[in-house]
């Protein structure tokens, strides 16, 4: 089998294909979130904070350039000009990011556990008949009652 067929072998195995999906979808998810995140929650966040925009956090390392022409409040602009700066005001919306999703896949993978591990319905018990040493003392019984 060439490399093609054994490509061809790899490629429709179900796994695969079940990877490729969640790959899909985890990336689609993860955009929600961050629009999340950034569009509703870090608002919240900054209101309750004083109004304080997290995206405009940053720590400023290097100086302007000469033909700096942008905001020299704004994270972006800095950031385009290429000026060295440490962003945590980013890193924070990352932080919440993460934590968001962390806590949604927990809740799927608890609920998928949940519905997996479905105890089984019991099986009716088995009528209780006589136990082994019952079915000795009878064999032996009937043995010298023949002998």
């Amino acid at each position: 089998m060439g490399m093609l067929g054994e490509f061809k072998t790899f490629i429709s195995r179900g796994n695969v294909l079940d990877l490729a999906v969640g790959v899909i979808i985890g990336a689609a998810f993860g955009k929600v979130v961050t629009s999340l995140t950034e569009s509703m929650i870090m608002p919240v966040i900054g209101f309750i904070t004083g109004g304080k925009d997290f995206t405009n956090l940053f720590i400023q390392l290097s100086d302007l350039p000469a033909d700096f022409k942008g905001d020299a409040a704004s994270y972006a602009d800095l950031k385009a000009a290429g000026v060295a700066m440490i962003g945590y005001g980013d890193f924070i919306t990352q932080i919440v990011n993460f934590v968001i999703l962390a806590f949604v896949v927990f809740l799927i993978v608890k609920a998928a556990n949940k519905v997996i591990a479905k105890p089984a319905e019991e099986a009716p018990a088995a009528p209780a008949g006589p136990s082994e040493i019952e079915l000795l003392a009878e064999i032996r019984d009937a043995l010298k009652s023949k002998g």
